[in-house]
């Protein structure tokens, strides 16, 4: 019995992999607005209505193909990260921005689809929380680090001379995800975060073509610019 078990979860598995890998193909070819469950379905050798029973709807299956790529994005930086000692914090940033970049550039479509246009009509669950914050955590363990050591330099007043709405939007971020930090601190996260995924996606999408490109010494620059903003040093 616990044998049969195992093999229809294994098969179900085998079946959820292969309708995800054919959806991806086809949001890469066509773009995630016109994902369709026939194409797909015809793609794994199914009738249609048999996709319905691994994903419920079209956006069920999104969403799957959102958390994978928000995961896989997570692991390769959390791997990056954790292979460089805590107390290299300067190099342990280069390597977090740098994962992210390298990531990007070998999933473009993944990443397109995480961080490029919203999808009309989708609206992202709960269930997409968990994974996206993997990124963004990981960022605050590098400030984190820098903050321990006395090294950021965020005046009080940065966070201060905001509007009296986002100075509760920011604090609200904070309390969250860095109750430990100064909400100066945590303003500069966001604005470093907005630069390097801004970085990426203009040099992924084709924006600093026959400008600054490659852009690998850009990006090397703009990194240590972002670290000296930050105030993480050098060890």
């Amino acid at each position: 019995m616990n044998a049969s078990v195992t093999a229809r979860e294994l098969a179900r598995a085998s079946l959820t992999a292969a309708i995800k890998d054919a959806a991806r193909s086809q949001v890469a070819e066509e773009g995630a607005a016109r994902l369709s469950f026939r194409a797909v379905a015809r793609e794994v050798g199914m009738v249609s209505s048999a996709v319905y029973r691994y994903f419920p709807t079209r956006d069920d299956l999104l969403t799957a193909l959102i958390v994978d790529a928000y995961d896989a994005l997570g692991s390769a930086v959390e791997r990056a990260v954790d292979a460089v000692p805590p107390e290299r914090i300067r190099a342990r940033w280069r390597a977090f921005c740098g994962s992210v970049r390298n990531w990007a550039q070998g999933h473009p479509q993944e990443y397109g689809l995480i961080f490029g246009s919203p999808i009309p009509g989708y609206r992202a669950p709960a269930d997409t929380i968990g994974p996206a914050a993997r990124v963004p955590l990981a960022l605050i363990d590098a400030v984190r680090l820098a903050w321990a050591a006395g090294t950021v330099d965020a005046p009080a007043s940065d966070a201060n001379r905001l509007p009296g709405l986002l100075q509760g939007q920011l604090s609200a971020v904070a309390a969250e995800f860095a109750p430990d930090l100064p909400a100066s601190v945590v303003l500069r996260m966001v604005v470093v975060w907005t630069q390097l995924f801004g970085m990426v996606s203009f040099e992924l999408f084709g924006q600093l073509v026959g400008t600054l490109e490659p852009a690998d010494e850009f990006f090397a620059a703009a990194v240590d610019l972002m670290a000296d903003f930050l105030g993480i040093e050098e060890q």
